[in-house]
Order: C-alpha cells, then sequence, then structure tokens
C-alpha cells in the first residue's frame, strides 16, 4: 500500500493510460482493492486526531488562541487547506475503474465516491464555493483550471449524490472490526453532512434557503432510520470504556481507526490533555459542566445555589457521563501500575474539570510520550441518535416514543432516572436558552442541544455546530470559566482529607500544604484569576478573542487565488 500511495501522488493526467500498471490495478479485484485502500488516509489523523478539535470552541479553555479566533491572525496570507491532490487521486480511479471489467468494481466505485463526498464536505465547510470538479484535469484544460468557484450549494447536492451512490453500491453492509467504509458508514456519514446543511441553510439566512432545509433534515431521519444492528453499549463505565479499548466497541462503534506499536502508530491523547508542557492542556468550562443533569433528570441549574457550590458537591448525584468525563472525587490513576489517588491537577487544567475521557489511568508514558493505542473513534451509534434526534426536533415531528429511543436511551446509559427518558419536554429551561444566546427556544430542540454537547464533547463535532447554528460569536464571547471558589486557602476536592490545592492573593503561604498552587492575585494573558476578586469562579484568560462573521469562511489562499484571480475572495477577506 505505501508503494502504490506513493504512485499515486504523481500527477494522474501525466499517466499513460494503456500500461502494464494501469492493467494490474483496474483489470483485478487485488489492485482496486489496493487502490481504495490510499483513500483512507483522507480520515483524520490518530495522532492529533478528532479528539483535539474540540479545544477550540466554547466548551473547553486551552492554551492560548487559535489563529482563526486571534485578532488579525488569520488572512489570505496565512491560511490554507486549498489543496486537491486527494481528489486528482480519486477522480482519477473512478475514470479507470467505471472502465474496468471487474465485476466487483462497483463496490469500489461506491467507496471512491464515499471519498470524494467527505473531501468535498471539508472543502465546502471551509471556503463555501469551491469549483466542482469530477475528473483527472489535462495539463492544458485552461478551462477547467482557470474556472471560477461553483456554488457551495450546487456542490452540497453533488455531495450528497456521491453519498446515495456509496450506500447503494458499496457491498458490506458492516464488518466486525469496524475499520472499513461501508453502507453504514456511509449512511453514518449522510447523517452528518445532511443534519450540517439542513442547519446551515436554515439558519445562515442571508443566503436564502430556508425553505429547503426541511428536505436535509428529512434525509436525516430517513438515513439514520436505515442504520440497524447497532446498540449503546452498556454497563456502569461503558460510556468511558468505548474511548479506552484498542479494539472498538464493534455494538456501538461504526467506523474507528486502529492504532499498532509494531507500526508506530500511536494516538497522543494523554499527552496532549495531561502533560503540563505538550499540547492546549484542554479542560471543561464550568459554563458546560453545569449542563450537566441531575442524576434523576432535572437541571442542576435548577438548584438557586448553583452558582455558588464548591467543586466537591457540585459534582455529586449527577449525569453518569460527568464522572466518566472528568476527574471527580473517587478518581484513581496508576504510575507504573501502582494506585494513585488523583484528584483535579490544576496545573494541567486552567479550570479545575480536568478530562479523562479517551485518555489511560496509567501515567507512564502515556503523560509524557505520545503512545496511546486505544482506537480513534470517527462515527458511533449515538452520535446517530442525536442527529435523528435533533432532525425530529427541527422539523417539529419528534413523539414521546422517539424520544425515549434517542434521548430517552442516551441518558439511561448514563443512570439517568425519571420521566425525561420517556417525555419529551414541554418547557424550556431558562440556562439552556441563555447558553445558545436566545437561538433556541423550543423546549425539546434545546434538550436534544444539551444531549449533544454532553455525549460527543472532545469528539470533534463542537466547532462545525457552532458553525452550522450560525453561533460563531460563542468562539470569542464563552467565558473560560471554572471551578467555584469561595475564598483563597486550601481545598480538599475530592474529600478525603488532604488538601490538594490552595488558591493565594499575594504571597504564596508558606504553611499550606496543598501539592498544587494557583496565584489568582492579577488578571493577564496566561493568568488566572477569581471572577468576583477574593472570591467567584476561576477565570482563564488563553488571550484576545475575536469573532468576525466572515470568518464562518476561511479566505482563499493567497498564492492560490493568485495562480487563477476567477477564484474571487469570500467576503469580508
Amino acid at each position: 500500500m505505501l508503494v502504490l500511495t506513493g504512485f499515486l501522488s504523481c500527477d494522474m493526467e501525466e499517466l499513460p493510460q494503456a500500461t502494464a500498471s494501469r492493467v494490474a490495478i483496474f483489470e483485478s479485484a487485488s489492485g482496486l482493492e489496493l487502490y481504495s485502500n490510499s483513500f483512507y488516509e483522507i480520515l483524520p489523523s490518530p495522532y492529533d486526531g478528532v479528539f483535539a478539535i474540540d479545544d477550540n470552541s466554547d466548551l473547553v479553555a486551552r492554551n492560548g488562541v487559535d489563529t482563526r479566533f486571534m485578532p488579525n491572525a488569520l488572512s489570505p496570507t496565512t491560511s490554507g487547506g486549498w489543496s486537491w491532490e486527494n481528489l486528482r487521486n480519486i477522480n482519477y480511479f473512478i475514470e479507470n475503474a467505471e472502465e474496468s471489467t471487474v465485476p466487483t468494481k462497483d463496490h469500489y466505485l461506491g467507496l471512491a465516491r464515499f471519498f470524494r463526498a467527505y473531501f468535498y464536505f471539508d472543502k465546502v465547510k471551509r471556503f463555501g464555493d469551491v469549483p466542482w470538479i469530477d475528473r483527472t484535469i489535462d495539463v492544458d484544460d485552461e478551462e477547467t483550471l482557470y474556472a471560477p468557484r461553483d456554488d457551495r450549494f450546487e456542490v452540497m447536492e453533488h455531495v450528497l449524490e456521491d453519498l446515495n451512490y456509496a450506500i447503494s453500491h458499496i457491498s458490506d453492509k458492516s464488518e466486525p472490526t469496524r475499520t472499513l467504509i461501508t453502507r453504514d458508514v456511509a449512511r453514518a456519514f449522510k447523517t452528518r453532512v445532511c443534519l450540517y446543511e439542513a442547519s446551515f441553510r436554515k439558519y445562515h439566512t442571508s443566503y436564502g434557503k430556508e425553505g429547503t432545509a426541511s428536505k436535509w433534515f428529512e434525509e436525516v431521519v430517513k438515513t439514520a432510520d436505515e442504520i440497524q444492528g447497532y446498540t449503546l453499549a452498556d454497563g456502569p463505565s461503558a460510556y468511558r470504556n468505548l474511548f479506552l479499548q484498542k479494539t472498538p466497541n464493534s455494538s456501538e462503534v461504526i467506523l474507528a481507526v486502529t492504532l499498532d506499536a509494531d507500526l508506530q502508530v500511536f494516538s497522543s491523547r494523554n499527552r496532549r490533555v495531561i502533560s503540563p508542557t505538550y499540547g492546549n492542556r484542554p479542560s471543561l468550562t464550568r459554563r458546560f459542566i453545569n449542563t450537566y443533569l441531575n442524576i434523576d433528570g432535572t437541571p442542576f441549574t435548577s438548584n438557586p445555589n448553583y452558582k455558588t457550590t464548591p467543586f466537591a458537591e457540585e459534582v455529586k448525584n449527577r449525569d453518569g457521563r460527568l464522572q466518566q468525563t472528568i476527574r471527580m472525587g473517587n478518581y484513581r490513576r496508576t504510575e507504573n501500575g501502582v494506585p494513585v489517588i488523583a484528584p483535579p491537577n490544576l496545573d494541567q487544567a486552567y479550570t479545575g474539570y480536568q478530562i479523562i475521557k479517551g485518555c489511560y489511568d496509567e501515567r507512564f508514558p502515556y503523560d509524557d510520550e505520545s503512545r496511546n493505542e486505544n482506537a480513534h473513534i470517527i462515527f458511533r451509534y449515538a452520535e446517530i441518535l442525536l442527529n435523528k434526534a435533533e432532525a425530529l426536533a427541527e422539523l417539529g415531528t419528534m413523539t414521546d416514543t422517539q424520544w425515549a429511543s434517542t434521548i430517552g436511551a442516551l441518558r439511561a446509559r448514563a443512570g439517568i432516572t425519571g420521566p425525561s427518558l420517556t417525555q419529551k419536554p414541554v418547557t424550556a429551561d431558562p440556562y439552556m436558552v441563555n447558553f445558545y444566546n436566545n437561538r433556541f427556544t423550543d423546549p425539546v430542540l434545546l434538550e436534544v442541544l444539551r444531549e449533544r454537547a454532553v455525549e460527543m464533547i472532545t469528539e470533534g463535532l463542537r466547532p462545525d455546530d457552532l458553525s452550522r447554528w450560525r453561533l460563531g460569536e460563542l468562539f470569542a464571547e464563552a467565558p473560560m470559566n471554572g471551578m467555584y471558589v469561595p475564598a483563597p486557602g486550601e481545598y480538599d476536592l475530592n474529600e478525603d482529607g488532604v488538601m490538594d490545592v490552595c488558591f493565594y492573593i499575594g504571597k504564596r503561604p508558606a504553611d499550606a500544604t496543598a501539592s498544587i498552587f494557583v496565584d489568582v492575585t492579577s488578571e493577564g494573558v496566561g493568568r488566572r484569576v477569581l471572577s468576583e476578586g477574593d472570591h467567584g469562579e476561576i477565570i482563564w484568560n488563553p488571550g484576545q478573542r475575536e469573532w468576525l462573521d466572515k470568518k464562518y469562511l476561511y479566505p482563499i489562499p493567497e498564492a492560490d487565488r493568485l495562480k487563477n484571480l476567477n477564484l474571487g475572495q469570500n467576503p469580508g477577506w
């Protein structure tokens, strides 16, 4: 496969059509399979995988500010991503495979069309209008090489066509390793694509496409119902265990990238989340933690004292996913196999809500070296349920039965009890209305969005969600807030009788016994203060963040625009 991939990186239009190499590839099932394996390189890299995408969202406090949100950092000269090599590779395959006499060629054509849809969905999200190219381009084809971009809505119709073709022609419905593209993978991706497009058309009203959104929401529901044979993994720690297994859980996982120490294929997940010197050092915000329900299904924020509840108390009797997502009272790690008590470490987590989802409990060597081997999940059944639920809520057709089989099922897996498992809500939670800047007021939709954020955190969907809902301002305005601190002093975060952290103003206390000291004396980039001066929530300052609506689309890179002035430039850039 590596040899073939290198060969295919050449300009495909220059490859002679009648050669022994072409016959070997396109006139045998093994050749078609080998070539199509090269498409998998388009999937997200497991090393710095989808788990890092949510670092640039409203739910996560991180080290520094991404270029997209830093004032004056993103521009046509700093933009990137205008690369088309993967598309050339796919189109060359399609053109030649269509002429093949191999009986199973339709399966491989389905794979190629899936990956072309995958490629174009990424490009449309990033740049909006892009050129739709469905064939290899000759070097002298100036009409195509220097053509203007095509309308993004037309391109998305082509994406939908490709996905429907893939679903119709890929021969495998599913396969046990969950590492290959199957019909169900194509269906899963289609629900994601259609949900994005439906919301984009509904909420980005300047395009005048609101009337076409329902069609895409309906496609989500129809396609989600076609995905059969999967269940939510069950058990007290099933949610967290999904992300720790080297072999994907085939009951819930639809597609994953597996890692292999023998091949030196690793993930950096522990290191990027836990190391105090590497990566973004992400931790969850209190604004988001507040959205986790109580275990009885009632909102945590219905407690009139929720704003001033200290960490040790606020995490009790909550949605079971909270304990499987962040360090809480009874969390334990190991160091070289030796168990150690591990309360939240505020040297590593700016807000105190320290992520454990997807991170090994063993410290060595994973915290200091990029050697995680847990499977990198791309699609799982829980997302399908959420995509369907959101589409039903947007269409206004959600029934109690559908609620129970989607949102209720996810909450039941998390250990939540009460009527919220079987009955859709009738009253909007004011905290959630405010959480989304009054964009949504429907009680059913708001609860679906609560569930989506809680269930899918660190799975790379949140930035796209904010973009499709046209809530980009939250990238810059959402507070990077942390646990509530009643006053400077020492705190036992896990109630084991040992002081874990000392917050101080001015001089560091000499008699404190805590292992971690946090200076909350003064404001500034890279510093923490308390929201009310001598008490309040931790407020982390990663640096200045800025949102401008032009940032919904990246600028066309200047170097590429100068090669083809007909590309134009996105509005505002």
